[in-house]
């Protein structure tokens, strides 16, 4: 089967390399930190580019930015993966920038793709000729840099998150490389269905790469048909990135109908019924911190005081999800998710705020009683206010009856679930002290 691209350029390279955009105007995404009049975008265009480190998932532009500030720069540009190097070799990048400063060569730019894989001893190396502005350094990283580098070199440079790429972000690209006909597939005669560049948009989680791989892969384990093109349907793009295409549209029915049963089924209290909608979910590609999010309010809304602990559960299920991102990130989602799923069930305190803002929303706000009031300033206690308070901590078992409204008014009806039995118990025995 003949080479689909053009021959003067490398088998061997990727199509997601030789897609990596040439200049700043070219790069897809992170309008937070490139778009017009941000600042790193300024520093790239002035050439005044200061030590940066990058974080975010694969496939977001870490390395693309590098090739970028490296073809703007008139610093001299060293690259370097973590993964290869050693002490021995940082030592002489920093003696040679070093001389090449001293020989009115100009600063260097030390790229360093993958850092934390560098121990401490690694990075403590770069501290003194970083905080000195020579090189440069622009450090690229999946992990959060707050976990993986030390305190000081991240005091010493500029801390960039880059996000996963929106679907909309994977297109463009997705486009460009069927349209390029220096770099991409152009001159190719190549038809591809939309469905397919929306399927490879939505199962790439964000990750150009992997999206940019895939198309290249379909293409190139495709043979021409009678007519002399090259046509990518559904079923060939499935084959290629071994994956099944899911009915999962986030903007429609797919998607609402879908969390929209996780949600009912955690309510519900079917574990396995919470762990099918949730694998669907976490298949089709949706943000795992959009579930993270709907797992917590159901800790809340749904079990509520039945169990206390559901809210702990579902709250370090979102911390899991921000420090180990995806794929890892499923696991905490399913235990939280089957946690609340599995525990005892109570909405007395949503419905209680419910029917408080209904009655603040409708009827006339109540004035705080006089002896509620604060005393914490010069007067107050000539205006009346804190006259009569009872201080609780002064009375056996923490408790004495007062008003706390200024009418009798009940929002909060415990139910004999779980913990909250135990709420109810214990509210009840102060009725009867009350008595």
């Amino acid at each position: 089967m003949q080479s689909l691209f053009h021959s003067s350029q490398s088998d061997s390279v990727t199509l997601a390399v030789r897609m990596r955009p040439g200049k700043i105007e070219e790069f897809v995404g992170q309008e937070h930190l490139l778009g017009e009049n941000k600042i790193l975008k300024r520093a790239i265009d002035a050439d005044k580019i200061v030590s940066l480190i990058i974080y975010g998932p694969p496939g977001t532009g870490k390395t693309a930015l590098a090739t970028i500030i490296q073809h703007k720069t008139k610093a001299h540009f060293v690259r370097v993966n973590a993964v290869a190097s050693n002490v021995s070799e940082l030592r002489e990048i920093l003696k040679q920038a070093n001389h090449r400063l001293h020989q009115g060569l100009g600063r260097t730019l030390l790229f360093i793709d993958e850092i934390h894989r560098f121990n401490k001893a690694q990075q403590d190396i770069l501290l003194p000729d970083i905080e000195g502005g020579n090189p440069i350094l622009i450090a690229a990283t999946t992990h959060n840099p707050f976990f993986v580098l030390t305190p000081p070199l991240i005091s010493r440079s500029l801390v960039c998150e880059f996000k996963s790429l929106s679907e909309e972000d994977i297109l463009k690209i997705l486009k460009r490389a069927l349209e390029d006909k220096k770099k991409g597939l152009g001159k190719s005669n190549i038809i591809v269905d939309k469905e397919v560049l929306c399927f490879f948009a939505k199962v790439s989680d964000g990750d150009a790469r992997r999206a940019l791989n895939a198309l290249e892969i379909a293409c190139l384990t495709t043979k021409k048909n009678k007519q002399g093109f090259v046509k990518i349907d559904l079923n060939i793009a499935q084959d290629s990135i071994q994956k099944k295409a899911v009915l999962y549209d986030k903007d429609e029915d797919g998607h609402y109908n879908t969390i929209s049963a996780f949600i009912k089924s955690m309510r519900g209290t079917d574990p396995d019924a919470t762990l099918y909608w949730l694998a669907k979910m976490i298949y089709a590609g949706e943000d795992p911190r959009f579930i993270a999010r709907r797992i917590l309010i159901a800790a809340s809304e749904d079990v509520g005081n039945a169990d206390p602990r559901a809210l702990q559960v579902a709250q370090a299920a979102c911390y899991a999800v921000e420090y180990l991102g995806m794929p890892e990130a499923r696991i905490p989602l399913a235990q939280a998710a089957v946690y609340i799923a599995s525990a005892p069930k109570s909405n007395a305190a949503y419905e209680g705020i419910e029917k408080a803002l209904e009655d603040i929303k409708e009827g006339k706000t109540l004035e705080v009683p006089k002896h509620l009031k604060d005393t914490h300033y010069q007067g107050a206690k000539k205006l009346g206010h804190g006259e009569g308070y009872k201080y609780p901590h002064s009375y056996q078992g923490g408790w004495v009856k007062q008003n706390y409204l200024s009418k009798d008014v009940k929002y909060y009806f415990p139910k004999n679930i779980g913990y909250e039995k135990k709420i109810q118990e214990f509210l009840k025995q102060l009725e009867e002290l009350a008595k």
